[in-house]
């Protein structure tokens, strides 16, 4: 076992210790699930629910309190009502919920899971949560195509009125992700994990050649970059695609002043 290795299992074993004496359990998610040790690298990190028993919240919640090694963290920020992340002095970053079962009543999980720690809350809340990923329905590639269109005519006009920064969110952000969808739903890739929560994640272990592409389209200005991503939306898609919205494709160039490549 390398160091890096040890100190990252080492970690989550001070995880577990935490939840069996002050908590109702514990899910190591992702890359954090021993099941995924083999694709750790150096820039992994640990995801996962800390469980407290009803009534419990404001304990759970006080994570300064129960993270392990304390003298080591820099910092601890809160992202929503339940979640937070840390971050040690080695860079290392833990993100992670910490609630009851009933508040995660809605979560979703896809890939790995373990669950070290359970006092019988954890193993129904993670089979619901992943139950949610296998019966929520593929993406819709004519409604995410559309919705690439949509983000990209809106997010040059708010470039062209001098707004580049939200431009940006709308061809850099947003856009792509509707791009990373319709090109999942319409050329699903074998072995391929679909991630409900970013459809961007391995998207270029899974469409190599076509992600290569996309760094390339993305590394250009925010007006250049959506002309490169509306380019690249249509050699991709449209061919032999009778569902493609062509005409939607036709009045976005038009509007845009895009002539046809």
């Amino acid at each position: 076992m390398d160091g890096v290795t040890g100190e990252f299992e080492r970690r989550s074993e001070a995880l577990a210790d935490v939840a069996r004496e002050r908590f109702a359990g514990l899910v190591l998610l992702g890359s954090a699930s021993p099941a995924a040790a083999a694709r750790r690298d150096e820039w992994s990190d640990h995801d996962f629910f800390m469980l407290a028993a009803p009534g419990s919240e404001a304990a759970v919640r006080d994570v300064r309190s129960w993270l392990p090694d304390p003298e080591r963290l820099v910092l601890v920020a809160r992202e929503g009502d339940i979640g937070f992340a840390a971050v040690y002095d080695d860079g290392h970053v833990f993100e992670f919920a910490a609630a009851t079962a009933e508040e995660l009543g809605g979560a979703i999980a896809t890939g790995d899971v373990d669950i070290p720690v359970d006092d019988g809350t954890a193993a129904p809340l993670m089979a619901a949560a992943q139950a949610r990923v296998a019966e929520a329905p593929a993406p819709d590639p004519v409604n995410e195509t559309s919705l690439v269109l949509v983000k990209l005519l809106i997010g040059v006009g708010r470039a062209r009125r001098g707004e580049h920064l939200v431009a940006g969110q709308f061809v850099h952000a947003w856009a792509v992700n509707h791009f990373a969808r319709a090109v999942r739903g319409r050329l699903p890739v074998d072995g391929s994990v679909r991630d409900a929560i970013d459809p961007v994640r391995r998207f270029e272990r899974d469409y190599p050649s076509l992600g290569a592409d996309l760094r390339t389209v993305l590394a250009a200005p925010v007006e250049e970059a959506a002309r490169g991503l509306y380019d690249l939306l249509r050699s991709t898609l449209e061919p032999g695609w009778e569902g493609f919205p062509t005409r939607a494709a036709d009045v976005v160039a038009a509007r845009l002043g895009w002539a046809r490549s």
